[in-house]
C-alpha cells in the first residue's frame, strides 16, 4: 500500500471517528466567522475605465496608473467630494488603478456605502483626466496659450515673421542683403524640423485627450470578503486545523501499538493475546466528572488512531483464550507459585481483561485432570507517573495486562524498573484488544452452523423400522 493511500485511510477514519468533534468544531468556526464579519462593516466597490487614445507602450499606461493613484490626484478628489470624517491619506487607502487591454486604465474606489463608492470612483476619474490633460498642456481654457495646438500657431506666426523680414531685406544683390535672406531661410528650415520631431516624439501632440467611459456603475453586492465568506472561512479554517491537529498528534505519538515493541520494552515474552467485548454503560455512573460527559459527547473518549475492533466470537470462544494464556503461565513456572497481576491506571480495557484472567486461573483446570492446576493471580492496579508495585511476599512473579498503543517505551520501562525493585519478575505481557461482541442469539434460533432437522412421518417410520 502506498503513503497516499495510507494518509486517505487515516483522513477516513478522523472524519468517521470524530464526525462529531469535527462538526462542533467546524460550528465554532463558522461563528467565529459571524464574529468577525461583525467587527468589519461591509464595504462596496465601483470600478470607472478611462480611455487612452492612440498609440501607448506598457510603460507609458503603468505610469498613467499611477498618476491615477497619487496623492495629488487623490488630494484633488477628497476636496471635491468634501466628506466628513474622511481625510485625503484615507481615501488612497481605498483607491486603485490597473491597465487593461485596449489602453483602459480601470479606476476602483471602496466606500462604506455603494453610493459613496460610486461618487468617489467618479470623482476620481474626473480628477485623473483633469490632472493628465493639464500636465500634457491640454488645457481646455480658451486664454491659455500653451499645449500643442498653440505651439503650432505661434511657429506658423514665426514663419510670417521670416518672410516679412526676408521681404524688407535689401532687395539688391549686395553680400549683406543675401547673407541675411541665407540665414533666415536656415532659420525657418531649422524651426519647421523641430516642430517635425516634437510632433514624431510627444504623444500627447498627436494623441485626443482622455475620455471616461461613462459614470461608474453602483455595486449591487459587497465587497470581498462578505459576511458569507467569513463564515464559510472560518468554518473551513477550523475543519482543516481539526485534521491537521490529529495527524500531527498521530504523528507524534510514541505509544507502542505491536505486541513484540510492548514486550520488548517490558523485557518479557507474550503470553498471548485476549478479547474484552466493547461497551457502553447505558446509565451515567454516580461520581463520573464532567469532563468525561464532554469527551462521550464529543465522541473523543475512545481512539481513532487504533484499527476498528473486529466481530469476536461467542463468550466460549473467548474463555479459550483466557485458559490458553493461564496454561502459559503453568507451563512456564517451574513450579505453582502465586503471581501478580500488574494493570496500568486508565486502562479500562486491561483492568476488565485481568479480572477475566484472574477469574479463569481461579477455576482451574478439571479436578479430574491429570495436569496442575493454574497459578494463583492477585490484580494489582499501578500508577504510570509514580509506579509502585507491592513487595514480594507470597507472590513471586507478575504478569503485565495491558492494551496496545495506550502507552510509550519510557512508561513501561518505568513499570518494569518497579517491578524489578518489588523483586518481581515479569514473567510475561498479555495483550487486551477490544472486540465487538455478536448480538446476543434468541433461545429457539438454532445456530448458523447447526445442521436442519428434518420431520419425519409417521407412516415413513413404520416403514423404516
Amino acid at each position: 500500500m502506498s503513503d497516499d493511500t495510507i494518509r486517505l485511510v487515516t483522513i477516513g477514519r478522523i472524519l468517521r471517528r470524530r464526525w462529531r468533534l469535527l462538526a462542533i468544531l467546524t460550528v465554532v468556526g463558522a461563528l467565529v466567522g459571524y464574529g468577525t464579519s461583525m467587527l468589519f462593516p461591509p464595504q462596496y466597490t465601483a470600478s470607472a475605465a478611462v480611455l487612452l487614445p492612440g498609440q501607448w507602450e506598457e510603460r507609458a499606461l503603468l505610469t498613467q496608473a499611477e498618476i491615477a493613484t497619487s496623492s495629488a490626484v487623490v488630494d484633488r478628489a477628497a476636496a471635491a467630494l468634501g466628506w466628513k470624517g474622511v481625510s485625503a491619506s484615507e481615501l488612497q487607502d481605498r483607491v486603485s488603478a490597473k491597465t487593461s487591454d485596449g489602453n483602459l486604465i480601470k479606476i476602483s474606489g471602496t466606500a462604506d456605502t455603494p453610493e459613496r463608492a460610486q461618487r468617489l470612483c467618479d470623482q476620481l476619474a474626473q480628477q485623473f483626466v483633469t490632472f493628465a490633460a493639464r500636465i500634457a498642456g491640454d488645457s481646455t481654457d480658451p486664454g491659455t496659450t500653451t499645449g500643442p495646438d498653440a505651439l503650432r500657431q505661434q511657429v506658423a506666426d514665426t514663419d510670417r515673421r521670416i518672410t516679412d523680414l526676408a521681404n524688407a531685406a535689401n532687395p539688391g544683390q549686395t553680400v549683406e542683403s543675401v547673407q541675411v535672406r541665407t540665414e533666415l531661410e536656415k532659420l525657418r528650415t531649422t524651426l519647421q524640423e523641430a516642430m517635425k520631431k516634437l510632433d514624431q516624439t510627444d504623444p500627447a501632440a498627436n494623441k485626443a485627450g482622455m475620455v471616461v467611459m461613462g459614470p461608474a456603475a453602483r455595486p449591487a453586492g459587497e465587497a470581498p470578503p462578505t459576511r458569507v465568506q467569513l463564515i464559510l472561512a472560518g468554518a473551513l479554517l477550523f475543519f482543516l486545523l481539526t485534521v491537521v491537529g490529529h495527524l500531527t498528534a498521530a504523528r507524534m505519538n510514541r505509544r507502542l501499538r505491536t505486541e513484540p515493541e510492548i514486550a520488548a520494552a517490558l523485557g518479557s515474552v507474550l503470553l498471548g493475546t485476549v478479547d474484552v467485548p466493547g461497551e457502553r454503560p447505558a446509565h451515567r455512573p454516580k461520581g463520573v466528572r464532567p469532563r468525561a460527559g464532554l469527551r462521550r459527547l464529543m465522541g473523543i473518549d475512545t481512539r481513532w488512531d487504533i484499527p476498528a475492533p473486529l466481530m469476536s466470537g461467542d463468550e466460549a470462544g473467548r474463555r479459550i483464550r483466557y485458559q490458553r494464556v493461564c496454561a502459559r503461565l503453568r507451563d512456564q513456572l517451574p513450579a505453582p507459585r502465586p503471581l501478580l497481576v500488574v494493570v496500568l491506571d486508565g486502562d479500562d480495557i486491561a483492568r476488565r481483561a485481568a479480572g477475566q484472567l484472574a477469574a479463569e486461573a481461579k477455576g482451574g483446570p478439571c479436578p479430574s485432570s491429570s495436569s496442575r492446576g493454574y497459578p494463583t493471580l492477585r490484580v494489582v492496579g499501578v500508577s504510570v507517573s509514580r509506579p509502585m508495585v507491592p513487595d514480594r511476599d507470597s507472590e513471586s512473579g507478575a504478569v503485565v495486562v495491558l492494551s496496545p498503543g495506550s502507552w510509550t517505551a519510557e512508561q513501561l520501562a518505568a513499570v518494569a524498573e518497579a517491578c524489578a525493585d518489588a523483586r518481581h519478575e515479569v514473567v510475561g505481557v498479555v495483550s487486551a484488544v477490544v472486540v465487538r461482541a455478536r448480538p446476543t442469539r434468541p433461545a429457539d434460533r438454532p445456530p448458523d452452523h447447526a445442521t436442519p432437522a428434518l420431520a419425519v412421518s409417521g407412516h415413513e417410520k413404520g416403514g423404516a423400522a
